[in-house]
């Protein structure tokens, strides 16, 4: 057994609402969300893959708790808007979290999926970060690339959320597993709003085993797939971003995924 508890908190640290229940838990918070809100959700025992859902209108996520708590700023205003409108909205919210399942954790998946991913994040995993985000805006941050959405015909307020490069050469994104993994395909798929979008000609995905893959790319709306020998990993990095020769300076990306098995 695992103690998991959910909980909700105001902006002071005071509790509005909290349940705890051995390997799996759900939460009901009857009331509208104030700016400042936070959801918790702990673990008893770290090291441990769990399905997570903060909002029903996002849906759940497998992630891998590599420490005990991990927090969630219940977005309002321009942090908001990356977000599906309908989440995070009204007077009745549904929560939930379980141990995985051993198949789900034995399964071939995208183990760069994280929708509940938030900038600062240090104890669930997958999680992204970047050395550059266009002007800190929400629909540009890191995150955005491992949440699952696919969709690049637009840019800006959700569904078209992307990370946004700030039109950087030296931009880089770093997704971090917090345990090992071992991958052999990537999917990249680059925004691909034209003719207000550029796209990257070539790129460069570096791996913690010390290797390297410098990948063509051309311009499409369609999944970059690269496939490669298993590597075992802990973390990669997306950058030497070399842009197209095209008009526009706005290349960006709109999902990184990775495949592949719990090492």
């Amino acid at each position: 057994m695992n103690s998991l508890t959910l909980k909700v908190c105001s902006a002071d640290g005071t509790v509005k609402a909290e349940n705890t229940q051995p390997d799996r838990v759900m939460l009901v918070f009857n009331d509208e969300y104030q700016d400042g809100d936070y959801i918790t959700f702990e673990v008893e025992k770290p090291d441990v893959f769990v399905v997570l859902m903060f909002d029903d209108a996002i849906g759940e996520s497998f992630v891998y708790m590599k420490g005990n708590m991990a927090s969630f700023e219940v977005p309002f205003d321009e942090k908001k808007v990356c977000y599906q409108p309908k989440c995070f909205t009204g007077n009745m919210h549904l929560m939930s979290a379980r141990i995985a399942e051993q198949y789900e954790v034995d399964v071939y998946k995208n183990l760069a999926l994280n929708k509940y991913d938030q900038h600062g994040e240090r104890d669930m995993f997958p999680h992204a970060s970047a050395n550059v985000e266009t002007r800190g805006e929400s629909v540009f941050a890191a995150k955005n690339a491992i949440n699952g959405n696919c969709e690049n015909h637009s840019h800006g307020f959700w569904p078209y959320e992307s990370w946004g490069i700030n039109r950087d050469p030296d931009a880089e994104m770093k997704v971090e597993f917090g345990r090992k993994v071992k991958t052999d395909k990537i999917v990249i798929y680059t925004r691909a709003d034209f003719p207000h979008d550029a796209w990257w000609e070539q790129i460069t995905l570096t791996f913690s085993d010390g290797s390297a893959l410098t990948c063509d790319l051309e311009k499409s709306d369609k999944g970059h797939v690269i496939t490669f020998e298993p590597k075992t990993i802990e973390w990669l990095t997306f950058g030497k971003l070399i842009k197209a020769d095209d008009p526009s300076p706005f290349p960006a990306l709109s999902q990184l995924e990775v495949y592949g098995y719990e090492a």
